[in-house]
């Protein structure tokens, strides 16, 4: 049986091996492939358990336009069906996470998810595949299917870029990342940057904790930890760190590179003040 249609689920085959003993908690079937073969897509909430495959997905979906897409970076056509429909009750959950098959995980909170950002699950179908999501780079040479986070209204939703996960393979609702691993929480200080590290770390929360640790904490697996076993913040000079998350290929640049950058729109210079004292303040109270 030729499996390569379905191969195409991930961003790279080097990172398949590490993706399954990152995301070990998934079931057999729920990682990309329903018992007939077909990818499916695991969700969860609580005890409740249900795998949809694509084609009882796509019997669902209506067509949708997207005005600029995150992963292509350009208006895109999909079909797709509403997190409404999918998770009716989003809304009263506080973290909604999703998980992509290399790694990255995305705690979205409910209340997004069901606000007016307008979330979907884009599927792909086998006869209309969509494009690479960069051909030029040897780790996102597949598509962002077959199951994809889009977002109809995402500037009305306050949605970051790092809230697009693509290549989902299931989505389970969990409690907020700061509850599962209080070490990234700050502890109470006296210091005059003790609130503001608060605030960073709902920045890093939001935008940096889809792929990195820190101080072991986390569920992605894509880039490093950030506090383990030194801080940026302890071998870059401020400038630099700014310059590298507002643009890395500015710093320091390779083919594999996955880190986007993060622009004004994304995270705002006042966000960016608040995640560098966040990141300061835990790599001195390690």
């Amino acid at each position: 049986m030729n499996l390569s249609p379905y191969l195409r689920i991930f961003r790279g085959t080097a990172v398949l091996l590490a993706s399954v003993l990152s995301v070990g908690a998934l079931l057999p079937n729920s990682y990309a492939f329903a018992q007939n073969g077909e990818p499916s897509l695991e969700i969860k909430q609580g005890d409740k358990s249900q795998t949809w495959s694509r084609a009882a997905l796509l019997a669902q979906a209506q067509t949708i336009a997207i005005a600029q897409d995150s992963a292509y970076k350009r208006p895109m056509r999909y079909q797709a069906v509403a997190m409404s429909k999918l998770m009716p009750n989003a809304a009263q959950y506080e973290t909604i996470q999703f998980v992509a098959s290399d790694g990255f995980v995305a705690n979205i909170a409910g209340k997004d998810v069901a606000g007016k950002g307008q979330a979907y699950i884009a599927i792909e179908s086998e006869q209309q595949p969509w494009p690479p999501i960069d051909a030029n780079n040897p780790q996102k040479t597949a598509s962002a299917g077959p199951f994809y986070l889009v977002w109809f209204s995402p500037e009305a939703g306050k949605i970051s870029s790092e809230q697009w996960p693509y290549q989902v393979v299931k989505i389970s609702v969990e409690q907020p990342l700061t509850q599962r691993f209080p070490q990234m929480v700050p502890k109470p200080s006296p210091s005059a940057t003790y609130a503001q590290a608060l605030k960073g770390l709902q920045v890093y929360v939001k935008n940096c904790a889809v792929c990195h640790t820190l101080n072991g904490g986390g569920d992605a697996s894509i880039g490093p930890d950030l506090n383990q076993p030194y801080s940026p913040t302890a071998y870059f000079q401020k400038k630099f760190l700014r310059k590298l998350i507002r643009q890395p290929s500015s710093v320091r640049a390779w083919k594999t590179s996955l880190m986007p950058g993060f622009d004004e729109k994304t995270i705002s210079p006042g966000q960016l003040d608040d995640l560098l004292v966040y990141l300061k303040h835990m790599a001195a109270a390690k």
